[in-house]
């Protein structure tokens, strides 16, 4: 039985496939990790592009680094500011917006990046991250050679 559930696990695991290529998926995300930012990954002809979800955060809040050649990392301090009334006396009488955690996600890059060229922008509450590829390695010959 326990074959069977095996063989159907590993038929069925696409994030692993995912994984092979060098993006990390969800279900490798470990439940301590509760302040990751949802992503969606492009993988366009000349880049890949992450689209993140940063709602309330501005640019300022957010970092975008490599570390060790090749992993990107995005995280932000998690502070959000409350909207402040200009009038005496006002307070909430209700708050269920939840101040973010402090937000980290990593993403081990493919071989084929250029981690020097690597842009972000953040707009209506999306960060997107670009990450350009290298041009692909030129193809060898292979010359025939006559034996005498």
């Amino acid at each position: 039985m326990s074959t069977v559930v095996d063989v159907v696990s590993h038929l069925l695991n696409f994030p692993e496939a995912i994984e092979r290529l060098g993006i990390p998926s969800r279900s490798n995300e470990s439940s301590e990790n509760k302040g990751n930012i949802p992503v969606d990954i492009l993988d366009a002809p000349k880049e890949y592009i992450f689209h993140m979800d940063v709602p309330g955060l501005s640019k300022s809040d957010i970092q975008v680094t490599v570390e060790e050649e090749n992993t990107l990392v995005v995280q932000s301090n998690g502070k959000r500011k409350r909207e402040e009334s200009e009038e005496e006396g006002c307070k909430y009488l209700r708050m269920e917006r939840r101040a973010p955690q402090k937000l980290m996600r990593k993403f081990r890059l493919p071989d084929n990046c250029n981690v020097s060229a690597i842009t972000a922008k953040c707009e209506n509450g999306v960060l997107t991250v670009a990450v350009e590829k290298l041009p692909p390695p030129p193809k060898s010959k292979s010359v025939e050679v006559a034996i005498s």
